[in-house]
């Protein structure tokens, strides 16, 4: 059973990958043996998952890039194929919600809503565009995390919520198209204590509010999605496609 987690010989792009869940996934995938090249815009942070790669046992390459810039993208690729020869995996990671994102549809000010998607669904998208033809040389695997966010509705963060949902369905459309070559999966994590929603946690009334909402009583830890991302992009998930995967502690079940 082991050997269906092995990811011996495949090469990961894994956007996002210099905090938090994107980093944890990094590591998840080194740690089942995968070449890992983390990716994110601050090369000083992707340096530090690079080494937490290595800690593990696994090889990494950090580039930096921005996903919401097409010649940053295309060149994050062409930089990873040149020097590993292909790309088996992406993990597309990358995401925001900023401040100029959240509140009534009225007030929210339109270039963070531009923004947001800019990087939630276009940088996704033109990450798995480029790495398409690679991907389908070896029957590769996409992994998607998206949000609960991507299956509800969620107040005061419209954009976001959109960004997420179109994930998801994004998810489902490339699982169409590029079956059986590819695999397309997507994953929706829960409330994950991470600095993305630090801020958010520190208020009290929030964060009991949130954990009364939690069937398990308790936040996800970042390693917790590793586990998830190494299922989708393996050969334990070879049937496996077009889904998405709750890891939420049972917040959506209620």
């Amino acid at each position: 059973m082991a050997e269906q987690f092995d990811l011996s010989g495949e090469v990961a792009v894994v956007t996002g990958a210099s905090r938090g869940i994107g980093r944890a996934i990094a590591i998840g995938l080194g740690d089942a043996g995968a070449t890992v090249v983390p990716t994110a815009r601050t090369e000083s942070a992707l340096e530090e998952t690079v080494d937490e790669i290595e800690a593990v046992g696994g090889d990494g390459l950090a580039i930096t890039s921005d996903v919401a810039d097409d010649d940053s993208v295309t060149a994050l690729f062409e930089r990873t194929v040149e020097e590993f020869g292909g790309v088996d995996i992406l993990v597309n990671n990358a995401g925001m919600n900023p401040e100029a994102a959240l509140g009534k549809p009225e007030t929210i000010d339109v270039e963070g809503f531009d923004q947001t998607l800019a990087v939630n669904l276009r940088g996704a998208f033109r990450c798995a565009q480029e790495a398409a033809e690679y991907l389908q040389d070896g029957g590769g695997s996409v992994v998607n995390i998206a949000s609960v966010a991507g299956l509800v509705g969620l107040p005061r963060q419209h954009p976001y919520v959109a960004s997420k949902h179109g994930l998801v369905g994004m998810t489902k459309s490339m699982a169409l198209d590029w079956a059986p070559d590819v695999r397309v999966n997507a994953i929706a994590p829960g409330y994950v204590e991470t600095e993305f929603i630090d801020e958010a946690l520190e208020n009290d009334s929030i964060r009991e509010s949130l954990l009364d909402q939690t069937p398990l009583d308790r936040f996800a830890d970042p390693t917790e999605m590793a586990g998830p991302a190494v299922f989708l992009a393996s050969e334990a998930s070879s049937y496996v496609t077009g889904s998405c995967l709750t890891v939420d502690g049972g917040w959506t079940s209620r």
